[in-house]
């Protein structure tokens, strides 16, 4: 069997942007149109911050929504076919780069929010983005994620970090070769951020009222200068 990786994420999402851009368009995935999506945007406006950075953007939607909103909106993702639909879906800046190459050289401004929504998924990209995270907030600025819930994707599988294989269960037959993803538990989550210097202020549990279950896992981290 393969050795699953953050690179095998990346193959993954370069083999199935048309079928993500379709879901998205066509309102496919249920959890994001019931709670999740709505989640995230009354999490970043419930803070205080103007210029939000939105890391593994994908096409868009998000920088879209909060332009809207009168938000000052960046995204950035790896996936330079994901980029270009944004730029062509709507106003917004937008860079390709990957997880493990973002510095404050390549990134270089500062921005009051940075937001992870559902782009977390690896293992080394992701604790690369928490150490880098400090660099590129505002002083008090905010560090926002929204993840898959851990007591409800753990599944029946033991409630330990670790990787585990990707599924597309619910979504179209368009989609292939799954990205699989990096299991963590709330306290892992919770000590990234008190490792790199974030206090963990909120964490909100978005519910699939369908399901009466956690949609999601929110967490809001706060770069509190001393």
């Amino acid at each position: 069997m393969e050795v699953l990786s953050d690179r095998k994420i990346l193959d993954s999402w370069a083999k199935n942007v048309s079928p993500w851009v379709k879901a998205i368009k066509n309102g496919q995935i249920e959890s994001r149109r019931i709670a999740t999506d709505q989640a995230i945007i009354e999490t970043i406006t419930s803070v205080s911050g103007n210029k939000v950075l939105d890391i593994g953007c994908g096409e868009g939607w998000l920088v879209r929504e909060l332009l809207f909103l009168g938000l000052s909106a960046t995204g950035i993702d790896a996936i330079e076919a994901l980029i270009n639909k944004a730029k062509e879906l709507g106003d917004g800046l937008y860079k390709v780069l990957e997880y493990e190459k973002m510095s404050s050289r390549t990134i270089d401004e500062k921005y009051d929010i940075a937001v992870c929504n559902f782009s977390l998924l690896g293992k080394e990209s992701v604790e690369h983005i928490f150490k880098i995270i400090p660099s590129i907030l505002n002083d008090n600025g905010y560090f926002i994620i929204q993840t898959l819930h851990p007591n409800v994707s753990c599944g029946e599988l033991p409630y330990i970090d670790g990787w585990r294989e990707g599924s597309w269960t619910g979504f179209s037959n368009e989609f292939s070769d799954p990205a699989p993803w990096y299991f963590r538990t709330i306290e892992s989550w919770s000590n990234l951020f008190h490792k790199h210097g974030l206090k963990l202020i909120q964490l909100k549990e978005p519910i699939n009222l369908n399901t009466g279950k956690p949609a999601s896992l929110i967490m809001i981290g706060h770069a509190v200068i001393q």
